[in-house]
């Protein structure tokens, strides 16, 4: 599987952010057919008398011709994963990492919007230039 342009820039904020890389992929087989291979799964130990924060991170660039096409990948992308996670994971969050400029212009539009509100996306954005996660957005 080819990974994102801006993956190494999202694993590094990550590990800034005090977050510990796990898996880079994390594979989750969910039939002998079929296996699925998220970007970057990650742990990070909240605080000393709380459970570690499980996560997973599927990286986005949207750097191509078509932001729409590339939000429909990444959204059934998401689900799948949820829905894999959910059965072997359940107490891993997945996350969709896009660029913070993608966010404030294409994610803001009304149909976006509606589509994450509807099918629960949690966000984080991220600067590939200063290698920083600049949002949390559940």
């Amino acid at each position: 599987m080819a990974r994102d342009i801006f993956h190494q820039q999202v694993k590094t904020a990550l590990i800034k952010d005090g977050w510990i890389i796990t898996h880079d992929p994390l594979t989750i087989r969910v039939s002998e057919a079929v296996k699925l291979q998220i970007d970057l799964a990650a742990e990070n130990a909240i605080a000393a008398e709380r459970d570690t924060e499980k996560i997973a991170v599927e990286i986005k660039s949207f750097v191509g011709d078509s932001d729409i096409s590339a939000f429909h990948t990444a959204l059934g992308q998401y689900l799948n994963y949820c829905q894999a996670l959910e059965e072997q994971e359940p107490d891993r969050i997945v996350y969709l990492a896009i660029p913070d400029e993608t966010y404030q212009d294409f994610f803001q539009l009304a149909f976006i919007q509606r589509a994450l509100k509807r099918y629960q996306v949690n966000l984080m954005t991220y600067d590939p230039n200063q290698e920083e996660i600049l949002q949390w957005i559940k």
